[in-house]
């Protein structure tokens, strides 16, 4: 896309004006002069050089394919499972490469969205929680009070918050935030506060010098102070209050089986001008019984989706993680800019937001923060079909989620028949559910009406009865439209449904980040959110939501499938990784090799991929003003992870297609500590626990560790006293040593003690894996 300025927009005739330019013309009142006012611009990046060099390296691995297979008749097996993995390694570039290949740039203008709209729409604001003690109610109530208080019409939001928890720890937290919030949010309008979630805003001084400023921020942050000393001692007593009154209905509840609670906390007055009023809140958490499904965050999302409908109905919708707190007071305005604009209508179904994190470690030790493979990978989806969604910091189209095609968005006859059909009620009870209210909603919905009702208490009676556990049985919920079931990253198969209808999404990449949250820290929280992504994209992959189906049968754009393949394949990755991780040892315990002899000019080839490899990378990084420290840790976690969570994560999908057992949602440990120095130091530090994640990574190490020893003390049958006689070559050992340097922190754990240490166990078990396989080598 050629990139056109706005000055020269301005200056263009009305028929010149490319199509895609996103750009209206208004005329004022009879005035001759046009005005462009646009609300977001793409315009396509510079990528000649990081062209020539992703090309270069895939050309790369392909001449060392084609040397594989013209020498593989005179190799053995280990030939073939090096030429094996290369093959993986190679496809797997190549669907990078092509997803990199054309970025975009997105710039948004907020400014211009009072001057093209006489009323902005309203916006359902989502915040998810599932457990009180791995997410904090601190935590949530950070992010709730962020969005509460952010730069849009008070009258047109609306904040629910879904608790599968069924904690009164929760509830109690909410209630004392909104009480908070009636202060926070006046204050935040006032002094146009940056900062909007009160526990990052606090951690520095206040920078203005007046008296007036410095006096509400005293009394904000004292009252701040005693809202979380409130809420901290309120987790410590077995029941957090009274539970009487309001809070009756928490009483002698269990976690798993309870019925529908839904609260409305907070009701915006519209009859109360000014920017004091507080958004509506809603405290939702849905039926939960034993016998009857509940599909994890999908199953919520849906729920919210219903019960949101009934209440406000807002044609957008807006989630986030309750640790996913909004940083950039204009989010929702910026947002509205690329779901506004006129062609967006029949085009963008949702805009996702990158995952940024406000408790991101110094070189990223964990390598999860993602800052590379948003910026690269993130702007090249931009220039495609869009971004797949991330399950959080994403705006949704609510005639999308409700499952219109893009063909039929701007129809009206088309969606009130998609409503009524030929079979009247029945299809509509079999498509929406059984109650009416919500049937009446959904028309109101994809017909483009507000369907507001006066009160949010009308409609509370019609919400308990779609928070149901049984309210989907006999309706398409969860399989053609909502939040789509059937995977551990629900987001993404959601995401995937929606662009294979044809609908695309924007990436925008803010130098401010729309939302921060909270990254994980130590081993076992990193590996096992790790395992839960891998296990999700897998379930996909062998399903019949596979990308190249979409793109045969539906509309999704084949190079925004050959990203979803990539994406999809993490947890399968594991396997070409964790082989070629071992060759080196396998080939310098069986006398044998994988690579060129040095004395072959073939050799140059693996040579040159390492180097240009390795130095590709690091520009990356290096070019994003980040440390080679963090290129190394990235680096290292990628062998990790792959050789240890993604294996796991295969293993949980193949057990549950062999129907041995089902695969388990695993929420992930946040912590809401504020971050003090020691903390930090002590956070990068690698953690073990005593999960069987950790056997892999520590058999394969103490597997070359075996190797290298060996070889060092000539204990290998075929090295005689001149150190003659053996294959595998400089090459083999200097993979074998790269491989122990990947495993570091692995090292480090064998000699450690507590959290910080390998447990004896996984030293045992890996110890015999280990044996078995050195055994195995020597016998071949």
């Amino acid at each position: 896309m050629k990139k056109i300025s706005i000055i020269n927009l301005w200056r263009m005739p009305t028929d010149e004006i490319p199509h895609n330019s996103y750009f209206i013309r208004y005329k004022h009142f009879g005035m001759a002069n046009e005005i462009s006012l646009p609300l977001y611009l793409k315009t396509a990046r510079r990528n000649t050089i990081q062209r020539a060099f992703d090309a270069t390296l895939l050309f790369l691995l392909l001449s060392l394919l084609v040397y594989r297979l013209l020498s593989l008749r005179n190799h053995g097996f280990v030939w073939l499972l090096a030429l094996l993995c290369e093959s993986w390694f190679t496809f797997t570039w190549s669907l990078i490469v092509s997803t990199k290949w054309n970025p975009v740039e997105i710039q948004t203008y907020p400014e211009n969205l009072e001057r093209r709209f006489a009323e902005l729409p309203a916006v359902d604001m989502f915040v998810t929680t599932a457990d009180p003690e791995r997410e904090p109610p601190i935590m949530t109530v950070n992010t709730v009070l962020s969005l509460l208080a952010v730069d849009y019409p008070a009258d047109k939001l609306a904040c629910y918050v879904s608790d599968d928890g069924c904690s009164a720890l929760t509830f109690h937290s909410l209630v004392e935030a909104l009480r908070f919030a009636k202060l926070w949010v006046p204050f935040c309008k006032k002094y146009n506060i940056q900062v909007r979630a009160p526990f990052r805003y606090f951690l520095a001084d206040p920078m203005s010098t007046s008296s007036e400023f410095k006096q509400d921020w005293k009394k904000i942050k004292a009252e701040y102070e005693q809202l979380c000393l409130k809420i901290k001692e309120a987790g410590r007593e077995s029941a957090p209050c009274d539970l009487t009154g309001e809070f009756a209905v928490f009483a002698n509840i269990e976690t798993g089986n309870h019925p529908t609670i839904i609260k409305i906390m907070g009701e915006h007055k519209h009859e109360t001008e000014g920017d004091e009023e507080v958004p509506h809140l809603v405290y939702i958490s849905r039926e939960k019984r034993p016998k009857y499904p509940h599909h994890f965050k999908a199953g919520a999302m849906n729920v919210l989706s219903r019960v949101s409908g009934l209440m406000t109905n807002a044609p957008f919708m807006l989630n986030v993680d309750c640790d996913m707190f909004a940083n950039d007071p204009q989010v929702v305005l910026r947002a509205m800019c690329q779901l506004l604009d006129r062609e967006s209508e029949t085009d963008v179904a949702y805009v996702q937001y990158p995952q940024c994190f406000y408790n991101g470690l110094k070189d990223d030790p964990y390598g999860n923060q993602m800052v590379v493979l948003y910026e690269y990978l993130g702007h090249g989806l931009a220039g495609l079909q869009g971004p797949s969604y991330s399950g959080t910091g994403c705006f949704h189209r609510r005639k999308v989620i409700y499952g219109v095609w893009p063909d039929h968005a701007d129809d009206p006859l088309r969606n009130q028949t998609l409503i009524n059909g030929k079979s009247g009620e029945y299809e509509l009870m079999k498509k929406f559910g059984k109650s009416r209210e919500f049937m009446e909603s959904a028309t109101h919905a994809l017909r483009g009406e507000k369907g507001i009702r006066p009160k949010l208490s009308d409609s509370l009676e019609a919400a308990l009865q779609v928070a149901d556990c049984d309210y989907e049985f006999g309706s398409t919920w969860g399989s053609k439209f909502g939040w789509i079931y059937g995977s551990m990253t629900e987001d993404v198969l959601t995401g995937l449904t929606i662009q294979r209808k044809g609908w695309k999404s924007t990436l925008p990449l803010p130098d401010l980040p729309a939302f921060l949250g909270c990254a994980p820290t130590g081993g076992p929280t990193a590996m096992t959110q790790q395992k839960r992504w891998a296990t999700g994209l897998f379930e996909i992959l062998v399903s019949k939501s596979n990308p190249m189906f979409a793109t045969f049968t539906g509309n999704l754009q084949f190079r925004t499938s050959l990203f979803y393949l990539y994406l999809l394949s993490w947890g399968f990755s594991s396997i070409p990784e964790l082989c070629y991780a071992a060759l080196p040892a396998y080939c310098i315990i069986s006398d044998s090799h994988f690579l060129p002899k040095v004395h072959d000019p073939a050799m140059l080839i693996p040579i040159i991929i390492f180097v240009s490899y390795n130095m590709l990378t690091l520009r990356e990084y290096l070019k994003l003003g980040l440390s080679v420290q963090a290129w190394w840790n990235n680096m290292r976690m990628g062998r990790i992870t792959a050789t240890s969570a993604y294996l796991f994560g295969v293993l949980s999908v193949v057990l549950k297609i062999l129907g041995v057992s089902d695969t388990v949602f695993e929420v992930t440990q946040k912590d809401d500590d504020d971050g003090d120095d020691d903390g930090m130091n002590d956070a990068t530090k690698f953690t073990f626990d005593e999960s069987p994640i950790f056997v892999p990574g520590t058999t394969l190490l103490l597997v070359h560790l075996t190797a290298l020893l060996m070889l060092c003390l000539r204990l290998l049958p075929s090295v005689d006293d001149d150190g003659k006689g053996l294959k595998a070559g400089p090459g083999e050992v200097f993979c074998s040593i790269w491989v122990v340097l990947c495993f570091r922190p692995f090292m480090k754990g064998l000699f450690r003690r507590g959290k910080y240490g390998i447990p004896s166990s996984t030293i045992f078990k890996s110890t015999c894996l280990a044996l078995v396989f050195v055994c195995m080598g020597l016998r071949i």
